[in-house]
């Protein structure tokens, strides 16, 4: 079946398309392999593995690192979908001959349980598939179903709470709550993090037999299903551990909140357990009458579901369309499909977030995986050839945008194309195997895909654990918080071939009405206006856009909802709300709703008033475009985003601050100059090098170990003087950017840039079938 507009694709193309994503997979594994191993990541853009406390630290996302070779355990069951089997064999031995799980370090659990938990169960589901055909791992005997076990033990004292839901993080060694352990005094978790561990737990529990991991599991999402909020049936981003009370009250089906849906849905199919699939249901109805608003999904409110908590939208809702794919509900997956879709035809990738207009919100791209995953269960739900289209085109982005010498890297700003030093394991685990299974047939795969259930980290799970080791308790406990009417339940999956009965053009007429979507100036028409709440006649509640200092009725509104407006001697405003103030508890939510309207309204129009960041951009050989470093600009010289870019090679000035006239400049004439940050200011070393013969200048920083992965970009401001003579670009890079610049000149010697504000075509590599080949 085939839509109008989207010819079938071939089974040569599709072939090919298939070779390509195994040629992208060995790029980025055996880069990772040579490179990083038994790191838990490969560094791309540095060539070397990510170890936990060797780099600067990133925050929480860290800590998914426990120095366990996650990227090896994640990429497991990938390697048998690709048809690697000598290879997964070999990864096996590794895995048990070099992966420790008793380091003294400090993981989350809900990134150990999907990535490492669920890397090792899937492993052991292939090993014994593969064991069972008779030519590979036939030496194998559940190794790592003993290593999952051993991991599973380790994070149980997590749950070690009055509430059941688990702490966030725990030491791998030392566990919970022991002076050693630097955890376990954390009081909140996301609804994601706590509900997220059933279908690795329940997993665990059938090939084992032991049962406590099931019931820990459904304990925690038994505790989320109670304190869901009882009139909208919605639950929030986070809660508390211990109390059960909600500390981040909007709700939505991206970061956050995601994968618990996602888990409840899954854990009905896997374990056949009903109560799992009234729970969705009951959520997904919430979902549908108050989140989606088409093709949106915007965060609400769980107490007032009808006004809405933000104004963007990020990109780990990209999975949902898959869900509902999986639910039998394709209208609103396609729609919600198509829109993504038209967000990355404009910025080549879907950025971290993005306003309801479609504007970048943050501009990272992490490779996410999640987009590719709903591509290829809408394809399998519909047929339509369109979709693998698709898939094309983010084959294509990957490889253009991307792809670099050691691997593949991720976006540090869709905006201007350059890059971060991060590969994440989730990258390998999910991204290759989606596309792959997208273009693939199933003669193509070595076993039944449709035996096995898909984790959050795609890791493949069996189908007949649920009628293994049936041992835990399936108390149905849905009924005693709510009287569900189930009569539109689905009790069953989604025949696919009955979705568009003497329709083959369903998908193609979803799709239409939306295809200029993303251009549209501003989609409002599209937002359903949420009034419900004031069909009394009652105002709507005063949104921060609409507020004005200078308007009476606004100032008594915010009195109404306990916020005090107080004006600063430099003439700003600042505003501070007391709850208790308010004239009700829901003027105090209208009030705690205003003030975190005004912080995003405030910190979006700082963004605006910023100068977006620039590219550096490494364009000879053996870079030839693939390397995009992240760029401060400067409020002098010349203005890139209004020129053209200034190309050239590089050299050191000397001296290398730059804060004298160059004892060098036979060096620097007709290039771009290297300079070090400190003991002058910017101005002055742009006038050196610029009387030097400078065409350009690259301000490293002296702080070492200085990232833009951790540290927010600057502008370089002038010295307070008329700056009309520095007519050079002058761009700013932090130690790490910086040192991926000069080591690149002690390796090749001979370095051309490019500096831009947008990186420029990759590459003058041709592909040629499916590999790269260098014109060098």
């Amino acid at each position: 079946m085939w839509t109008a507009g989207a010819a079938p694709m071939s089974r040569e193309e599709k072939q090919k398309l298939g070779n390509q994503v195994l040629e992208m997979f060995d790029h980025a594994y055996g880069n990772y392999m040579e490179h990083a191993y038994p790191a838990d990541e490969l560094m791309p853009l540095t060539c070397r593995g990510r170890v936990r406390g060797q780099e600067p630290s990133r925050g929480d996302v860290d800590d998914a690192l426990g120095k366990f070779s996650l990227t090896l355990i994640d990429s497991l069951d990938t390697l048998v979908v690709l048809n690697k089997t000598k290879e997964f064999e070999d990864a096996v031995r590794k895995v048990l001959r070099d992966v420790n799980l008793d380091n003294d370090v400090v993981v989350s659990v809900f990134e150990t349980n999907i990535r490492v938990l669920g890397g090792l169960l899937g492993g052991h589901s292939l090993a014994i598939m593969l064991k069972e055909k008779g030519e590979y791992m036939q030496w194998y005997n559940d190794e790592l179903l003993q290593m999952a076990k051993q991991l599973g033990y380790k994070l149980l004292p997590a749950f070690n709470t009055t509430s059941g839901l688990p702490y966030p993080r725990i030491n791998l060694k030392f566990g919970i709550r022991k002076p050693e352990a630097r955890t376990g005094t954390e009081t909140d978790t996301c609804t994601a993090c706590a509900g997220t561990l059933i279908l690795e737990f329940a997993a665990l529990s059938r090939f084992t037999g032991a049962t406590i991991f099931e019931e820990y599991a459904r304990k925690a999402l038994d505790f989320l299903w109670e304190k869901r909020q009882r009139s909208s049936n919605l639950v929030g981003v986070t809660i508390n551990i211990h109390t059960g009370d909600w500390v981040r009250k909007d709700s939505g089906v991206g970061a956050g909140i995601d994968s618990y849906y996602e888990y409840l849905l899954k854990a009905y199919v896997l374990l056949g357990d009903d109560s799992f699939l009234e729970r969705f249901n009951t959520h997904y109805d919430a979902i549908m009458r108050y989140i989606s608003q088409p093709p949106l999904l915007l965060d609400v409110h769980i107490h007032k579901p009808m006004l809405n908590a933000r104004t963007w939208m990020d990109a780990l809702l990209a999975f949902f369309p898959g869900l509902q794919v999986l639910k039998g509900d394709i209208r609103p997956a396609i729609e919600t499909h198509e829109m993504l879709y038209q967000v990355i035809k404009k910025h080549n990738f879907l950025p971290e977030a993005f306003t309801t207009d479609f504007r970048v919100h943050w501009a990272q791209h992490p490779l996410r995986p999640e987009f590719a995953e709903s591509t290829y269960f809408l394809y399998k739900a519909t047929g339509d050839p369109y979709y693998l289209e698709v898939g094309k085109t983010l084959i294509e982005n990957l490889n253009k945008y991307a792809r670099v010498p050691c691997g593949f890297a991720a976006m540090k700003d869709v905006r201007t194309g350059s890059h971060e030093d991060r590969m994440d394991s989730f990258f390998l685990a999910e991204m290759f195997k989606y596309l792959y299974l997208l273009f693939a047939d199933k003669e193509d795969i070595i076993f039944d895909i449709e035996d096995y259930i898909f984790t959050t980290e795609a890791h493949l799970l069996p189908l007949w654990l649920s009628t293994t080791n049936q041992s835990i308790s399936k108390k149905n406990t849905t009924s005693e918080y709510i009287e569900l009417d189930d009569s539109n339940f689905d009790w069953t999956c989604p025949n696919t071939q009955i979705l568009f009965p003497n329709d083959p053009l369903y998908a193609q007429s979803i799709r239409e009405p939306l295809k200029n979507v993303v251009d549209k100036s501003c989609p409002r028409g599209i937002i359903r206006v949420r009034e419900e709440s004031f069909r009394s006649g009652a105002k709507p509640p005063l949104r921060a856009r609409d507020f004005m200092a200078t308007n009476p009725e606004h100032l008594e509104i915010l009195k109404k909802m306990g916020v005090s407006l107080i004006h600063l001697k430099d003439g700003r405003v600042q505003l501070v709300q007391h709850a208790i103030q308010a004239a009700s508890s829901i003027d105090a939510e209208d009030g705690l709703r205003f003030m975190q309207e005004m912080i995003e309204l405030s910190s979006q129009q700082q963004k605006e008033q910023q100068l977006p960041p620039r590219a550096v951009q490494i364009v000879s050989h053996p870079f030839f475009g693939r390397v995009v470093l992240t760029a401060g600009p400067a409020q002098f010289g010349l203005d890139l985003s209004k020129h053209k870019e200034t190309r050239g090679f590089v050299a050191s000035s000397k001296p290398y601050n730059g804060c004298s006239e160059l004892t060098n400049p036979e060096a620097v004439m007709g290039k771009i100059a290297l300079i070090q940050r400190g003991q002058c200011m910017f101005a002055e070393k742009a006038r050196n090098i610029q009387n030097a013969g400078a065409i350009g200048g690259i301000v490293i920083d002296d702080n070492e170990g200085s990232s833009s992965d951790t540290a927010p970009l600057f502008q370089m401001a002038g010295d307070g003087k008329d700056t009309d003579d520095i007519t050079i670009p002058m761009l700013f890079l932090f130690s790490k950017e910086g040192s991926i610049l000069l080591d690149a000149i002690r390796e090749y010697e001979e370095v051309e840039v490019l500096l831009s504000d947008k990186a420029r075509d990759r590459g003058k590599g041709k592909l040629f079938g499916v590999f790269y080949l260098y014109d060098i």
